[in-house]
């Protein structure tokens, strides 16, 4: 609540100075009558500036009904719109906002000041009018549309902080959850916490997700695995993992000595293990419900290279093995550090995620 109204006196200083820099353009006669319209609002051709006048005479008419009085400054607005004129637009609408800070429509108002500066590519300036309006001033519906949903759907479109962007899809999902995409939303909020570092609201988020799978989402072709995969691995004993890259090729290279295939499988991952060629997407894994090591080890001699693959780096890892099958008889077995920052005993240990069959290509 500081925050905001902190915001709140920073933009009304801004408003004051924009609305006396308006009053500086003009020359104006002393002592003017006040029901004189201010002469800086009456431009364009001929023809624009007497439709100007009409519409600030209608205005001076209308003082007694409110919503008479708010179409025709959306009408006048709306001019300055259609001429590209949004300096005028703007110190319009502030004047106005200065005058009657009581005015139920000023939410409004600053809603359309923000679609001006967004024509001017001030979008910076913009967002701080749309956070103003979704922060401090109450909801309104023109056109049977929620200002707040307007402002939201804006400012998730700006690159704001994890924070904001965290209160911004909050606010979109708890108060207009039948007006938009929830997939998306829930999915785009776990990033958010993920960035600031809110793994728990990251997990939660992935799971609300999860019901909405299949989702497009632009910039991430694999959110249902994703989220899939995060949900599944918070949820996992996490028992398969081992300190340290060496510590688990050690015990592999030892299973497949010995043949002994079960304790090669209680290296292997239990939750997210993919068995994959080459050539198939992250999408097409092979079913691992009935993957059994024994199967393909015994009457078998598993041979394994002496060192990892030269492909191998420091998060990702790749081991080239054989004699596994006469159909395929080369296994890729693949290697991973975990990232899991909400479980810092957990957090860079090393798992067996994974097998590529076949050579690389």
């Amino acid at each position: 609540m500081e925050k905001a109204n902190k915001n709140w006196l920073c933009l009304t200083t801004v408003l004051l100075l924009a609305a006396c820099f308006a009053v500086s353009c003009e020359k104006f006669t002393n002592g003017a009558n006040a029901e004189t319209v201010n002469p800086y609002y009456i431009s364009g051709s001929r023809e624009n500036r007497e439709q100007f006048r009409e519409l600030f005479n209608l205005l001076k008419t209308e003082k007694d009904s409110a919503q008479n009085e708010f179409a025709v400054v959306r009408e006048i607005a709306a001019s300055y719109a259609r001429l590209r004129d949004y300096g005028r637009l703007i110190h319009f609408l502030n004047e106005r906002i200065i005058n009657d800070s009581a005015d139920i429509y000023n939410g409004y108002y600053l809603l359309m000041i923000a679609y001006a500066y967004m024509q001017l590519d001030s979008n910076p300036i913009a967002a701080r009018y749309f956070d103003l309006i979704v922060k401090n001033y109450p909801d309104l519906m023109v056109n049977d549309e929620s200002i707040h949903l307007v402002c939201l759907k804006q400012l998730i479109g700006f690159n704001g902080s994890p924070e904001q962007q965290i209160w911004y899809y909050q606010e979109l999902i708890n108060k207009f959850p039948d007006k938009i995409d929830l997939g998306p939303a829930y999915f785009m909020l776990g990033q958010a916490c993920e960035q600031i570092g809110d793994w728990n609201g990251a997990i939660q988020a992935y799971t609300q997700y999860l019901p909405y799978t299949g989702t497009i989402i632009p910039g991430f072709p694999n959110a249902d695995q994703y989220a899939k995969q995060q949900v599944d691995f918070s949820k996992s004993p996490k028992d398969w993992t081992f300190e340290s890259l060496g510590a688990l090729l050690r015990a592999m290279e030892n299973s497949m000595d010995t043949g002994n295939f079960r304790q090669l499988a209680r290296c292997q991952a239990k939750v997210n293990f993919f068995a994959r060629s080459w050539e198939q997407g992250e999408t097409d894994d092979f079913g691992m419900a009935d993957f059994n090591l024994g199967d393909f080890m015994r009457g078998n001699r598993i041979r394994y290279a002496t060192s990892l693959d030269a492909s191998s780096n420091a998060t990702e890892a790749y081991l080239r093995t054989w004699g596994w099958s006469q159909y395929i008889s080369t296994w890729y077995l693949y290697f991973r550090k975990i990232y899991f920052p909400s479980d810092p005993e957990i957090h860079g240990r090393w798992e067996w995620a994974g097998i590529y069959y076949g050579e690389k290509f």
